[in-house]
């Protein structure tokens, strides 16, 4: 049976109350209250947790009103630097599905999954793997429209909510969209939505089947046809790569989720090399350095760590940031604890060509940036496992631990 998403490549990632899920997250005790987030007594809700909502606080309600809504609500006060830590590591996980990623907020981006049906299966496919992915690594929730249009796939991810996947497939559009409030269309705002309310045009599918130049004379040339084109879901736009003003290129990282709890160090210094060449050949692929190293550590009951070292200088060097994050897991001391995921990220990036490389007295002619930049040129002709360290793919010997450094 053909799967229903073949012809949808555009997907509407969006978190669940993104802002209260990471408070939560961080707050178990808090899993089974109404949490909002939000400024002090004079100030509004960010966001609201899914029984908070069930009282009616919503988003941009002033803070006073919601703690009369809700007198029992648990107020925290809004972690910006964690939800903006959330927000780029869920950002990398789109970036390693496609790189036609158009984040449009801290909490959602597009996606066009074109170019990944042949590598991760169906855009489906691919929405339920980025929904797992997303609640293993970050503990938080998302849901994902799937359609073969921006505007449409935006839709189907709030119909989608809380923690949700829908596919509007191309024959079924019209039996999605023409039920909808004129309000739910792209573009139409609280003003639009009146106007066309008295127009006697309360549904999708009203100004669908109204004649487009009666459209135009009410609302003018460009929005009556705009309207009238978004009503049969036709949508000219595209998913535009563009990162968010939010989003400053200051770092790149990579997690792995075990499929089982690990409690041996050596797979565990494996894997931190695994990523460490990841990340990386990402970061040589865009011509950026980065100084900082940081490494995360969850454990089997989730409690989630995280260290950090700053380098001499920057570099993108596989084996010096590998030999860093290996360094802050030994410091660890976690010897048998038993882990659920690894990360390694770099940060403070800067462009490669303003790192000016200290020589080091004895140091051979072409050493290890040499053979990284190798190893580019071979995975980018022939594929990512075409070259890989021989620590990855011989067998593990007894006592065996990938190499420091080189």
């Amino acid at each position: 049976m053909r799967d229903s998403s073949a012809d949808c490549p555009i997907l509407h990632v969006d978190m669940d109350a993104f802002y209260a899920s990471v408070a939560v997250r961080d707050h178990p005790e808090l899993q089974q209250v109404p949490v909002v987030v939000g400024g002090g007594q004079r100030g509004v809700v960010l966001s609201a947790n899914y029984l908070a909502r069930t009282f009616g606080i919503h988003s941009a309600m002033p803070m006073t009103r919601a703690r009369r809504t809700c007198p029992q609500a648990v107020v925290i006060a809004p972690d910006f630097e964690a939800f903006s830590r959330v927000s780029a590591s869920v950002r990398e996980n789109f970036r390693q599905i496609t790189p036609v990623v158009e984040v449009v907020s801290l909490d959602e981006a597009f996606l066009d999954v074109s170019g990944a049906v042949r590598r991760l299966g169906s855009p489906l496919a691919i929405a339920e793997q980025l929904r797992a992915t997303i609640h293993d690594e970050q503990g938080i929730t998302c849901s994902v429209g799937v359609a073969a249009s921006v505007s449409l796939a935006k839709l189907a991810s709030r119909r989608a909510k809380p923690d949700g996947v829908l596919v509007v497939p191309p024959d079924e559009v019209t039996s999605f969209l023409h039920p909808l409030d004129v309000g739910e269309l792209w573009g139409v705002g609280e003003k639009t939505r009146e106007l066309l309310h008295r127009l006697g045009l309360v549904t999708v599918g009203q100004v669908a089947h109204t004649p487009l130049g009666t459209l135009k004379r009410a609302l003018g040339e460009t929005l009556g046809t705009h309207l009238h084109r978004l009503a049969w879901g036709a949508d000219e736009r595209v998913v535009t790569t563009r990162r968010g003003p939010e989003e400053p290129d200051r770092s790149m990282g990579a997690d792995e989720t075990f499929a089982q709890d690990v409690d041996d160090p050596e797979v565990v210094a494996r894997e931190l090399l695994r990523l460490s060449a990841r990340v990386t050949g990402r970061m040589r692929g865009v011509g950026m350095a980065g100084r900082t190293v940081m490494i995360r550590v969850r454990f089997a009951d989730f409690t989630t760590i995280t260290r950090s070292r700053t380098l001499p200088e920057a570099t993108d060097v596989t084996q010096e940031v590998y030999r860093a994050a290996l360094g802050l897991y030994d410091r660890l001391g976690l010897q048998r604890a038993r882990l659920r995921l690894v990360g390694v990220r770099v940060e403070g990036l800067v462009p490669r060509e303003t790192v000016h490389r200290q020589l080091v007295l004895g140091e051979r002619d072409h050493g290890w940036p040499d053979a990284d930049r190798a190893v580019d040129r071979a995975t980018l002709r022939f594929g990512s496992a075409a070259v890989r360290p021989a620590t990855l793919v011989r067998p593990k010997a007894a006592g065996w631990r990938p190499p420091a450094a080189g």
